[in-house]
């Protein structure tokens, strides 16, 4: 799904924040392969699907089609991180992570969290915002808050 913004498309694969959602969801999975059957289907299971909800929230509220909508799969993909968090903290207590890779998920989730906050401000909340008034479709980041490149 592309959205037209001042004359180019964009989609939610070109979101700073997804882009940070996918590495987050990406590092669990690499993390999680190399544990052994029982600890791989438990806790690892549970921290995969939670990282990957996360991204997948992100792109089903972009293809929605209404701010209401794009923010409330937004805020979903907040709790999706916030369980990610108890994941970790599950695996961490049961070592099945070591401090390299505690480090690695910490500072994503660090740089995620914030991201994910300011995507959600960036939503129009009501069909007269600015973004609709320059013509963009609803649910499209507005003007001057969350871009491509941020």
């Amino acid at each position: 799904m592309e959205r037209r913004t001042k004359g180019t498309s964009i989609s939610f694969e070109d979101l700073r924040v997804y882009r940070l959602a996918e590495q987050v969801a990406d590092t669990a999975w690499n993390i999680t392969s190399g544990w052994d059957p029982f600890s791989r289907d438990t806790v690892g299971r549970q921290l995969v699907r939670s990282a990957d909800s996360i991204g997948a929230n992100i792109a089903e509220g972009f293809g929605r089609g209404s701010y209401q909508d794009n923010r409330r799969f937004v805020r979903i993909s907040r709790g999706s991180l916030f369980e990610t968090r108890h994941w970790l903290r599950r695996a961490f207590r049961r070592r099945l992570l070591n401090n390299s890779q505690v480090q690695e998920m910490k500072s994503l989730l660090d740089l995620l969290g914030p991201s994910l906050n300011a995507y959600l401000r960036s939503i129009g909340s009501r069909p007269n915002s600015a973004a609709s008034k320059e013509g963009s479709p609803p649910g499209t980041p507005t003007q001057g808050r969350m871009t491509n490149d941020q």
